[in-house]
């Protein structure tokens, strides 16, 4: 009766949780061997090295927040590295009280203006969102002349980034606090309907009644001052914004979210499937550094587990249709 009971609870969870979970719980295992043989510990299930972890992911897993509001849609944001560098670039530079509204100003205005160009301009996302990313770096490379900007992050950049409450670090708790605002957008508001039904067919949603074309600004614009916060966490968190900053986080984070379900095509997907694909990749990417796994070994093995996750739960999707 309790195996029974148990293998309930188990079925009850969508296949990518269950799969990611698996995955995570492996790369555990295998990095605690490691550890064990090497040097006689058990450093990756020890809570400072796992919170350690939750503090890294929590850069990336803002960012992988805000690039699922697009994706839902059927659309992706290749504007997200540069969104993340001129944001923090452009606070560090200003300074005072206002460096981060100025800051999350700046990533509105970029979603906005990626949102306008996709909704009314009828542009691909794809196309569309990299020119912008394109022209940000231009933008930012005549800004500093080519070099590292001299401004540094302000005193609240560094508090956010770098301390923490009861011993929880603060990048964590306001990924948390970003999660659950977004959980409630996708899942109390009428926004939230409105990108899963547009996601699914958009001409249908706008035959109804609804102005896609006003979600699919909101959802940008959304994405886009996600991305400029966790630009400004991680400028406090280097203690510098520079360029190029935003740059590994773009394809972790539409892996992320792909990984933990969300159909790239759109109209599917739970954000606690990104959640826990954001903590498989940095664990991961953890783990393979802990192993002193050479650059070309560790991008094998980071695209193998995509793909193997991607097979493993993409099959078991498509018998279901």
């Amino acid at each position: 009766m309790a195996k029974s009971s148990l293998s309930a609870v188990v079925n009850s969870i969508d296949r990518p949780l269950r799969y990611a979970g698996a995955f995570i719980i492996a790369i555990l295992i295998i990095g605690s061997v490691y550890t064990m043989m090497t040097d006689g510990t058990l450093t990756l299930l020890s809570p400072n090295y796992l919170l350690l972890q939750l503090k890294v992911a929590s850069f990336l897993g803002i960012v992988a927040c805000g690039m699922m509001l697009v994706v839902l849609l059927g659309h992706i944001d290749l504007s997200v590295p540069w969104t993340m560098a001129a944001s923090a670039m452009l606070a560090a530079a200003w300074g005072g009280p206002f460096a981060m509204p100025i800051g999350l100003g700046v990533g509105l205005l970029i979603g906005i203006v990626n949102g306008l160009g996709v909704a009314y301009l009828r542009v691909p996302s794809m196309i569309f969102t990299l020119g912008v990313n394109v022209v940000l770096r231009g933008l930012m490379v005549m800004l500093t002349g080519g070099f590292s900007p001299s401004s540094q992050p302000t005193d609240l950049m560094l508090a956010l980034s770098k301390n923490d409450v009861l011993g929880v670090p603060n990048p964590v708790i306001l990924w948390a606090v970003v999660c659950v605002v977004v959980a409630f957008i996708l899942k109390r508001t009428p926004l939230g309907r409105y990108i899963y039904a547009i996601g699914n067919r958009e001409s249908a949603v706008y035959l109804s009644g609804v102005n896609t074309r006003l979600v699919l600004v909101a959802s940008f614009a959304l994405c886009s001052m996600l991305a400029a916060l966790a630009g400004m966490l991680l400028a406090g968190y280097s203690s510098k914004a520079f360029q190029a900053m935003g740059d590994p986080y773009l394809l972790p984070a539409i892996a992320a979210v792909v990984i933990g379900g969300t159909n790239i095509l759109g109209g599917s997907g739970k954000l606690s499937g990104t959640v826990v694909g954001t903590i498989l990749i940095v664990l991961l990417q953890s783990v393979l550094s802990v192993m002193q796994m050479p650059e070309a070994g560790r991008q094998i093995i980071y695209g193998v587990v995509i793909i193997a996750m991607l097979l493993a739960y993409g099959r078991g999707a498509r018998v279901r249709l």
